[in-house]
């Protein structure tokens, strides 16, 4: 037996629907991705906190959700530990899964997590409101209303990031990764690198540490709630070690550089996001989940951008323009897809070998 639920939008909007997942009710910013595939991997993404997310794709669930396997004691599947969108919207659930790899269904994962659903949801018609009239708060309500909450208020990072300091690796490159709500493939990548991987939260002091390189991950929200990470990130900057962040990393490095951030009207959030590399005529298909982008305006002249998106000329990256610091807005890690743009971790290891190489020569 189904259960009716509504989505309801700040602007007065009701979208009537059926319930699957957990039959409660949530509130958050409404975002939407057209990922046609991934979504155990987006919805464990932590840059989704606080975020009902609509998936564009008519059919979702057909696949359902596979078990948990560890690698080097993280997922090898999952982005993170748990689910952490606010709640999920969709054309179509299917209630029957198979695939090989399946463990469960998507709407008894969501149950675990107390995650609500709601299907039969005209996802083209509400896509095309957002694109309009750009990301809305919105909620979804089941038996008992709730307040409407805007995400991008709080802290979000501080609520992702971990307690501790964790590590991963034993390689011969020392990497800090700061982390604001990384994505468990980014770790993946590095472990595959020979590195030795000092995780530590978003408010450490990471400047107090012997390392090689210094990576700042994705995450949630305003990057501006961020004042600690920045903080420390000025420091980082006055030096010479190879930094490179990703996503919100990025925009933190904008910041510190000296630069501001805006929020963009809907976001990018999608496995097919056309970047162009500046000042070439290459062009990489990427996956993108951020609200926020580098106004490359505001940069000090020894900052330009480094990526342009294609579909709307925003910022996709920044340098400097002789110190091995650059970022990306894109995920080179590309959990779930596409892989064209893996090599940056690699660019950003020969950075780190060429200063330990030049560190090495001057003494």
């Amino acid at each position: 037996m189904t259960q009716p639920v509504t989505l309801t939008l700040e602007d007065g909007t009701a979208i009537s629907g059926e319930s699957f997942g957990a039959f409660t009710s949530a509130a958050g910013e409404v975002v939407f991705s057209t990922a046609m595939t991934g979504y155990p991997e987006n919805l464990t993404d932590p840059s989704f906190a606080g975020q009902i997310l609509v998936l564009t794709t008519p059919m979702v669930g057909n696949y359902g959700v596979p078990g948990e396997a560890l690698y080097e004691s993280i997922s090898r599947i999952f982005e993170s530990d748990k689910i952490h969108i606010a709640g999920l919207v969709v054309n179509y659930y299917s209630g029957e899964h198979s695939h090989w790899n399946a463990a469960k269904s998507l709407g008894d994962w969501l149950k675990e997590y107390n995650i609500p659903g709601i299907c039969g949801v005209d996802t083209r018609m509400l896509t095309k409101k957002l694109r309009e009239n750009g990301a809305m708060l919105g909620k979804i309500v089941a038996e008992t209303d709730v307040p409407f909450y805007d995400p991008n208020l709080d802290n979000l990072v501080a609520q992702v990031s971990p307690a501790g300091i964790q590590h991963y690796g034993s390689g011969q490159h020392k990497i800090v990764l700061v982390d604001c709500g990384t994505k468990t493939n980014i770790i993946r990548c590095f472990l595959t690198r020979d590195v030795e991987l000092i995780r530590v939260p978003w408010d450490y002091d990471f400047t107090t540490l012997d390392y090689d390189g210094l990576f700042l991950s994705n995450g949630p929200g305003d990057p501006k709630m961020c004042e600690a990470t920045i903080r420390h990130l000025q420091k980082a900057l006055a030096q010479d070690k190879p930094i490179f962040g990703i996503c919100l990393g990025s925009q933190l490095m904008g910041l510190a550089a000296g630069g501001d951030t805006f929020k963009l009207k809907y976001g990018h959030r999608s496995h097919n996001q056309p970047v162009k590399l500046t000042g070439t005529q290459r062009c990489y298909i990427t996956s993108q989940n951020h609200g926020f982008a580098v106004d490359t305006e505001t940069l000090p002249a020894e900052w330009q951008m480094l990526f342009e998106n294609l579909n709307d000329g925003t910022c996709e990256g920044i340098k400097h323009t002789s110190k091995p610091f650059f970022s990306t807005q894109f995920h080179p890690e590309a959990a779930g897809g596409p892989e064209d743009t893996e090599f940056l971790f690699d660019d950003f290891l020969k950075a780190v070998v060429a200063y330990k190489a030049g560190q090495a020569h001057s003494a």
